[in-house]
């Protein structure tokens, strides 16, 4: 009986791995304000974050301060590529949004609000 049990969790871990989240990985971003970043998608716990990686202005790679800082994060996965409830940060204003994804593909649609006014960007797969 502990064998077999022992059996189905191990298949149970395993399986969970085939059911990682097409969202995980490196997005670049709309560029906003003269400026665009790559953006590294992770699961933090049951919900999916970004931090910055990469910075980029109109001459090239640059090593912005924010690199490393999360830009979106508490972000829940509801099924066919919807994500919602989470936050995300616009670094050009410093502003915090309660924001919504949707993936399609190669793209991740990235909506955000604070009060009446809202903001949208698509961004595209990097890796």
């Amino acid at each position: 009986m502990k064998q077999f049990l022992l059996a189905g969790v191990i298949s149970m871990v395993t399986a969970s791995g085939a059911f990682a989240d097409d969202v995980l990985g490196v997005w670049k971003t709309e560029v906003d304000d003269g400026a665009y970043a790559h953006i590294s998608m992770a699961q933090c716990g049951t919900k999916i974050c970004g931090v910055i990686s990469r910075t980029f202005d109109g001459s090239g790679e640059t090593k912005a301060d924010s690199i490393g800082k999360k830009l979106v994060w508490d972000m829940v996965p509801n099924g066919g590529g919807k994500y919602s409830k989470g936050k995300i940060w616009q670094p050009s204003t410093d502003k915090i949004f309660k924001s919504k994804m949707a993936l399609s593909g190669n793209s991740l649609k990235v909506s955000g609000c604070v009060g009446p006014i809202c903001k949208k960007q698509t961004w595209s797969r990097v890796q």
